[in-house]
């Protein structure tokens, strides 16, 4: 029997996580993906399916992106952008990750910069 992957598992537990966080358009979702290299971060109203707001490290000149001083940047912008569209309170989505080292420190950082979760 083939064995599952580490991403298999992530899917996994991000299915179980996901029953019970939902966004809302009073209180979306934001949610965070990690590859190898960049971290990513949206804010999301699953109630219509649309991205309110978006940030990741890919997009400025793609340095720190693979660790936490650049999860650190990615958190702070992600939650001036909602701040900027009158997002205050969102729900977090770790996405199936352990919340530690990038993931922690991008909500770290958000809450730091005024998103209320």
């Amino acid at each position: 029997m083939a064995r599952e992957s580490k991403n298999d598992i992530r899917l996994r537990v991000h299915q179980r996580i996901r029953t019970r966080v939902k966004g809302t358009p009073e209180r979306p979702r934001l949610a965070v993906f990690r590859s190898l290299n960049h971290i990513y971060a949206q804010v999301i109203d699953d109630q219509k399916g649309h991205t309110l707001v978006g940030a990741s490290s890919a997009e400025e000149n793609g340095k720190n992106g693979g660790n936490v001083a650049g999860a650190k940047a990615i958190g702070k912008l992600v939650a001036e952008r909602a701040k900027d569209k009158g997002i205050k309170s969102v729900v977090f989505d770790r996405g199936g990750y352990l919340y530690h080292g990038r993931v922690k420190a991008l909500a770290d950082a958000a809450r730091a910069a005024g998103l209320e979760f």
